[in-house]
């Protein structure tokens, strides 16, 4: 009589796949299901599928879940753009709302996919297996460690969505995260003696700032900074971590282009047809990236051409990048602040620049 359910529940999900619909087995949660399609032999998920960006909201084509079917499929697992946490924390989810073992294997599958890839050194790939090219650097660019380690120290601590796992893989987890915090501190970049911030990848053998897109140099990142922050903030305030944070903040507040904003002007489908800086009072403005000799923004054309201004650039790299943004505004005006009166620490007053 099982088997019979569970082969009349097989051929309802092919027949909703077929047909292109949701339909399968009364209860489940179809975003998990077709999750489950897409975890790869690794354990972890990719950002793409058929050249585009994964979208679990719409059911799978016949010919992309037969792809995704194949036994010698292309391990194309990552960390980048969400990819894993995003569905560790669905599928966790679904298995509370559902009770559906499945979802809870794959989520705990996900996880050890997450503490198979760290490096030795604390570090995560931008895709594991395949660590060619710059896929292989210690990368936070677009927040792809950060986001890892704050869902693991999630775990540890059994703490929001995932705290069901703590009893699973807790210790692991608290582990990883003890190795990946270290790291960070070692990687905070010093120019000329003096601490800043982070870059968005380093190699994962010399743990240098390191290239990875042709317009991604080697250089001082902003944004991603501005999460390092935030997770150094979640740790215990040893004067190492305070250091760390407060030596960043000083960074932020040296570094600004005070009475500038960003314009941008119409749309141009997902894009807006340009980009300009333009004076306003009492507006900051912080650059995405920052060269590692003068500390002064770095722009970069499509080949890795320094250029001097956005109206320098080429209109594809001016309008498809965030060149420039308020990243660590919420953070400065407010997020530091609250986490120096929990801890009853004083701020550093930035000398100008």
């Amino acid at each position: 009589m099982r088997r019979s359910m569970r082969a009349l529940q097989c051929a309802v999900l092919l027949a909703g796949l077929v047909a292109g619909t949701a339909a399968f087995a009364a209860g489940a949660d179809p975003v998990a299901e077709r999750m489950l399609q897409a975890q790869t032999a690794s354990g972890g998920w990719p950002k793409h599928l058929d050249g585009k960006a994964i979208d679990y909201a719409k059911p799978f084509d016949t010919a992309a879940s037969a792809a995704l079917a194949q036994s010698d499929r292309v391990d194309d697992a990552t960390i980048d753009n969400d990819a894993t946490t995003r569905e560790i924390l669905h599928l966790v989810d679904a298995w509370r709302a559902h009770g559906e073992d499945r979802y809870r294997d794959a989520a705990v599958r996900g996880v050890d996919y997450l503490l198979a890839a760290q490096y030795a050194n604390g570090g995560w790939p931008q895709f594991h297996p395949d660590r060619s090219g710059y896929r292989g650097q210690v990368t936070f660019n677009d927040d792809a460690m950060t986001q890892v380690v704050d869902l693991l120290q999630d775990i540890a601590e059994g703490k929001g969505a995932v705290a069901a796992l703590q009893p699973l893989r807790g210790d692991a987890a608290a582990g990883a995260v003890e190795r990946a915090i270290a790291l960070i501190l070692d990687l905070q970049v010093q120019i000329d003696g003096v601490p800043t911030i982070w870059a968005a990848q380093y190699d994962e053998t010399t743990l240098q700032p390191a290239t990875a897109r042709s317009y991604e140099l080697p250089s001082l990142a902003s944004a991603e900074s501005v999460a390092i922050v935030r997770l150094l903030m979640r740790q215990p305030p040893s004067p190492r971590v305070v250091d760390a944070i407060e030596n960043a903040a000083a960074w932020f507040e040296a570094h600004d282009l005070e009475n500038t904003a960003i314009e941008r002007i119409g749309r141009d489908g997902s894009r807006p047809r340009d980009v300009r800086l333009v004076a306003q009072a009492g507006a900051t403005v912080w650059a995405r990236f920052y060269d590692l000799q003068r500390q002064r923004p770095l722009l970069v054309n499509r080949g890795g051409a320094v250029v001097a201004s956005l109206a320098d650039m080429s209109d594809e790299r001016r309008t498809g990048y965030a060149w420039y943004g308020v990243w660590p505004q919420v953070l400065l005006e407010k997020d530091l602040p609250q986490w120096r009166r929990r801890h009853a620490l004083q701020g550093r007053q930035a000398d100008n620049p």
